[in-house]
């Protein structure tokens, strides 16, 4: 669903609506951890949510519509982070079990659409199939990497990287593709930075009492 949807936004001018999924995701995150696994916030982790719903209502009142595509991307990202956190396999083994998950209803679908005719695979030439295949592996190795850092990587320095992404989409999506940025989208992207700020702080200032405790001698 999550890639589904960032495909068709992109493919449709939607880039900047794209990045501002992805900068929620570590936000979702956060509130995935309070309802499913009955984790408590900190102050400051409250204030970060706050500021992400306050810039959902400023973005919506600003565009005339609720933005259900960054929505349903963090929202989704969210559960697969989820899942990945606490499936007890480990990152090729998961990723395997997600292909084979898929297997049928991927093969149903490319039926489907070879005896409709709308498919594409052997129809452009040989660079177009060369991507085809080439979307596979674009794909899987940052999945592969995605679910070995979320049981490797401290939730600090996941987070962190977890925003150079939507960070590339933005400035793709404003400097190159040219989305018009409203002063509504500005303020609501403004928040949602602010949130960031203030989460990432939040997780810095709690990770540095642990690590400069001393490590007790076991002999």
């Amino acid at each position: 669903m999550n890639w589904g949807l960032f495909i068709w936004g992109v493919s449709v001018g939607l880039v900047v609506e794209s990045a501002l999924g992805y900068y929620m995701t570590p936000l979702v995150g956060v509130l995935f951890g309070v309802l499913v696994l009955r984790e408590r916030l900190r102050p400051a982790q409250w204030v970060a949510l706050g500021l992400a719903a306050t810039a959902v209502v400023v973005i919506a009142v600003g565009n005339g519509t609720v933005p259900w595509l960054s929505m349903a991307l963090a929202c989704s990202f969210g559960i697969y982070g989820l899942f990945k956190a606490t499936a007890p396999l480990p990152a090729a083994a998961g990723l395997t079990a997600e292909g084979l998950v898929l297997v049928v209803p991927a093969a149903v679908f490319l039926v489907v659409l070879a005896l409709t005719g709308g498919g594409t695979f052997t129809g452009h030439g040989p660079w177009h199939l060369l991507l085809m295949l080439s979307a596979g592996p674009a794909t899987a190795l940052p999945l592969l990497l995605y679910g070995a850092a979320a049981r490797r990587l401290p939730l600090t320095t996941l987070g962190v990287l977890l925003y150079v992404n939507p960070t590339l989409q933005f400035l793709w999506g404003v400097l190159v593709v040219g989305q018009p940025m409203a002063p509504a989208r500005w303020a609501g992207f403004a928040l949602v930075w602010l949130a960031l700020v203030v989460f990432t702080v939040d997780l810095l200032r709690r990770r540095r009492p642990a690590a400069a405790q001393p490590t007790r001698s076991t002999v």
